[in-house]
């Protein structure tokens, strides 16, 4: 006689819960399908003409492939009737769901959440934006991350249109300034600057089979960082300008974005910050030259 194979409940329903989704997965698929259908341009199709109408369309496969994985993973979220206020303790029952899109690397996602309300606590409460991570607003951290790694590679108005032509997600260059500075909130100078073996390796590279002596140049760009002094030499004693600590002409233009270290005439810039603001320290006073000669 042969062996009885013996199979669990549990494995029975995730298996039919795997099968559930694949069908909706393919549905999407299928539905993606007949839009690239309609939109090949027809009897000859290019290589370009291919790769361009399936770039202009992936994401709302991948969209609609990734709102079909959330509610299988989630399914209990979505069918969640009460919780239990985390202040009060009371109990919480469903409101109507509130339907949110947040935008992701992979596209729009569209969420169906319940909503729960504590008359108590006069607060409302998703948990399934919990569950699921996401963040305040409609783009996502994803998203943040990817623009913050462009943005310190050059201009804003420049990284969106990058941005945009690489991933397909429209961000103003406004909100990426937002966001960046979001990413970098609470960072300082040390904690994002190269350290001194870093340093000392690209200086050692760049310096490789070279006679000269490498020049190693900070540059701070931005605003929020004043290069000129606000104590004026008068007299051999220093006097206060008065002028308020805020931007005013150039060279105290806005937020420091990056610094980058340059070695000799090679490039051997190190991007290693973005968005810090830090106070400026007041000059030390130094008498003027010309107090030194009526002395």
């Amino acid at each position: 006689m042969g062996q009885t194979e013996v199979i669990s409940l549990d494995e029975v329903r995730a298996s039919k819960q795997w099968a559930s989704l694949r069908q909706q997965l393919h549905d999407h698929f299928d539905q993606w399908l007949d839009d690239l259908q309609a939109q090949l341009p027809e009897p000859e199709t290019t290589l370009a003409q291919i790769t361009e109408t399936v770039w202009a369309l992936r994401q709302d496969l991948t969209g609609s492939l990734s709102e079909a994985v959330v509610e299988h993973a989630h399914r209990f979220e979505y069918m969640r009737k009460q919780i239990v206020c985390k202040t009060c303790g009371h109990i919480l029952t469903t409101r109507p769901a509130a339907p949110r899109t947040v935008e992701t690397m992979v596209g729009s996602v569209r969420l169906e959440r319940p909503y729960f309300y504590c008359r108590v606590c006069k607060a409302g409460v998703y948990p399934l934006d919990e569950a699921l991570g996401l963040t305040p607003g409609r783009t996502q951290l994803d998203v943040q991350k990817a623009a913050a790694k462009l943005v310190i590679e050059t201009a804003y108005g420049e990284a969106q249109a990058l941005f945009h032509d690489l991933t397909g997600v429209h961000l103003g260059s406004e909100r990426m300034h937002t966001l960046t500075n979001r990413v970098a909130k609470g960072l300082g100078v040390l904690d994002v600057a190269p350290s001194r073996e870093q340093i000392d390796e690209r200086i050692a590279q760049v310096a490789a089979g070279k006679w000269r002596r490498p020049v190693v140049v900070l540059g701070i760009d931005g605003a929020y960082a004043p290069t000129r002094p606000t104590v004026l030499e008068v007299g051999g004693q220093g006097r206060d300008t008065g002028e308020p600590d805020v931007p005013r002409g150039r060279g105290r233009g806005a937020r420091s974005r990056a610094f980058g270290f340059i070695s000799s005439m090679a490039s051997a810039s190190c991007i290693c910050s973005v968005g810090i603001r830090y106070k400026p320290r007041p000059s030390s006073v130094r008498p003027s030259k010309t107090s030194k000669k009526q002395t």
